[in-house]
């Protein structure tokens, strides 16, 4: 029996290449099977989609008769309130704004550059540890630690503490990707019992911070007072969780694909390795060509829209498959091809509207000083295994292990 397109899209069996999907998808830009979400899937609709004031990405406007495969149970947020990133105006502006002030332009607008020594040590610790040059399993020994030590700095989690939130990310992040073999109540234990544990630390940081403030980005939000009023516990918890997480999966998969994609372009890698700067429209290209969210489920419509003749009634279920529009043909020359030469890169690999990717100048700064120094410092770099296991998750789609060798590591 011949799968349907959304069954396709789901299937671990097409994870390492889902584009041709995408190319059936985009033949009929507003694709709708029975009971099913409204997939999105060219360019121009995902962009007017994600500025439309009539879409929501709060849950609780979906009908109730809304199918979504992809949608949480309501269990999942048990522990934690949701972050503004499931929220609506004038809620979310509120909340995004309150996050902002410590983090970026106009109120602290040298916070992420300000990391830069930081992260190229964190960088070079990292590489300095990988050991035998003959076997390295990039995800563990490097794009999986990179990014979470980074949001600990930046949330201001003593150092000593890092090992243990490393253990909630690695918990929380398999909840996020289950594994097909597990025990289903196990993995919902485990993750239950994590966003408890990260929970309770935080609370408990939360409170030292706001008697004993520091300079990191956590006192900053819980000693906070302005136009907005100040954050509650609970909010800041849901804010920090949110930090936490959605910036820690979202760079992983930045940092694994881009090695993947220059693995894959010896020529681009070499002139990576000449031109370091090179890594700027390096990661823009990366971001439209391999996007680490390839797909916004669980928004939904606050009325009926008609897009593209098709009419979308109130209180659907909606997917925006931003990997899709990334690769419209309509949008992009040559969009199948990897190249960093591109001259009009606007891609949506990060979003788009009041949901773009609130720690996009992070994740950019990450990327591009992990593959710079990847590419300086690792000698004759070749892939182990092509195409690499991947994840299972159809959202945060990148692979489980990259695994490479080489002939040494450059100091």
């Amino acid at each position: 029996m011949t799968q349907s397109l959304l069954h396709r899209i789901l299937d671990y069996d097409n994870r390492a290449n889902p584009y041709p999907i995408y190319e059936e998808l985009r033949k009929n830009p507003v694709h709708h099977e029975a009971d099913g979400p409204f997939v999105i899937s060219t360019y121009y609709e995902i962009r007017g989609l994600l500025h439309d004031p009539r879409i929501s990405s709060d849950a609780r406007n979906l009908a109730s008769n809304a199918a979504d495969p992809l949608a949480e149970p309501a269990s999942e947020e048990s522990a934690l309130p949701p972050g503004f990133l499931r929220l609506d105006p004038p809620e979310h502006d509120r909340m995004r704004r309150m996050t902002n002030r410590p983090f970026g332009p106009p109120h602290s607008p040298r916070r992420v550059d300000g990391m830069r020594p930081e992260l190229k040590d964190i960088v070079d610790g990292l590489i300095d540890g990988i050991g035998d040059p003959a076997r390295i399993d990039l995800v563990e020994q490097f794009s999986y630690p990179f990014p979470v030590t980074v949001i600990c700095r930046l949330l201001g989690v003593p150092r000593e503490d890092e090992a243990r939130f490393h253990v909630w990310a690695d918990t929380l992040a398999a909840s996020l990707d289950p594994d097909p073999d597990a025990d289903p109540a196990d993995r919902g234990k485990g993750a239950h019992d994590a966003r408890m544990q990260l929970g309770m630390y935080l609370a408990g940081l939360i409170e030292e911070r706001r008697k004993n403030p520091g300079d990191d980005m956590l006192s900053q939000l819980a000693t906070a007072k302005g136009g907005d009023g100040s954050m509650t516990t609970m909010e800041l918890l849901s804010t920090a969780a949110l930090l936490l997480i959605a910036g820690h999966e979202t760079t992983v998969n930045l940092i694994t694909n881009g090695m993947l994609t220059l693995l894959r372009n010896p020529g681009v890698l070499e002139r990576l390795r000449a031109e370091p700067r090179l890594a700027v429209p390096i990661v823009e290209e990366l971001l439209r060509f391999e996007p680490p969210v390839q797909l916004l489920p669980q928004r939904t419509t606050l009325a009926d829209i008609e897009v593209r003749g098709v009419t979308i009634p109130k209180g659907a279920s909606l997917w925006l498959v931003l990997a899709s529009g990334n690769r419209d043909p309509r949008r992009f020359d040559d969009p199948d091809r990897f190249d960093p030469d591109r001259p009009d890169i606007q891609h949506l690999g990060l979003g788009s509207g009041i949901h773009s990717c609130f720690g996009a100048p992070l994740a950019r700064l990450e990327a591009q000083l992990a593959l710079s120094e990847l590419a300086r410092r690792l000698v004759n770099p070749r892939l182990l295994d092509d195409p690499p296991p991947y994840r299972q998750n159809a959202v945060l789609r990148g692979p489980r292990h990259l695994n490479i060798t080489c002939d040494d590591i450059r100091p």
